[in-house]
């Protein structure tokens, strides 16, 4: 393949069933395929909590699984494995189950701000190779009921699929006074230095 995209045969999967990393990789100009993996996301981070991790820790690690269950069927690929944690005070936020929730966790996050710990992992032949983890601070506003229940009811079920019940590339900004860190790791997938991670291993032309 020529251009900018992959430059090597060798197959890349993403372990993820998310269409927000799916197409951030897409619109770098990669060629992949997606086997999400999975894994007991709840029972890891209780298992983890009750450790003491912290939610950078439980991000690398659930990257780190998904990527070695994915790797382990596929010698000689390239997959990389992703995760996001949300903690706002200590309190680790999921992605919502219904809007119900989705409302409830909004205005637990209005006024405040929380952080957004994005993960990613890549394993060969059932090995790390490499992983970092990425940090983005964002502040909610302090915005009104009427506002809320009006985005609550625009967005729709689909921003049930982000851990922060939010799309920052859509009407999400809105929620927000201040956000500082890469767009990439909103997104869940820290994607720049993943792309120097790849041209270094030969995957993506140099």
């Amino acid at each position: 393949m020529t251009g900018i995209a992959n430059s090597t045969a060798r197959a890349l999967i993403l372990a993820s069933a998310s269409t927000a990393r799916a197409a951030v990789l897409r619109g770098a100009g990669l060629s992949f395929t997606v086997e999400p993996s999975r894994v007991d996301e709840d029972a890891v981070k209780a298992s983890l909590k009750a450790e003491g991790a912290s939610a950078r820790d439980v991000a690398l690690a659930l990257a780190d699984l998904k990527a070695a269950k994915i790797s382990a069927r596929h010698p000689g690929a390239i997959v990389i494995g992703a995760d996001q944690m949300l903690n706002c005070n200590g309190v680790w936020f999921d992605k919502p189950p219904d809007m119900e929730t989705l409302h409830a966790q909004l205005m637990a996050l209005r006024g405040k701000t929380h952080h957004l710990e994005a993960a990613l992992c890549v394993h060969e032949n059932g090995r790390r190779i490499w992983h970092v983890v990425e940090r983005a601070a964002l502040t909610m506003r302090d915005f009104s009921d009427d506002f809320l229940k009006g985005y609550v009811e625009i967005a729709g079920e689909d921003t049930l699929a982000s851990v922060g019940g939010y799309r920052l590339e859509g009407t999400g900004a809105q929620l927000f006074s201040r956000i500082e860190g890469d767009y990439f790791t909103i997104l869940g997938l820290p994607l720049l230095p993943l792309l120097d991670f790849l041209r270094h291993h030969g995957v993506v032309q140099k």
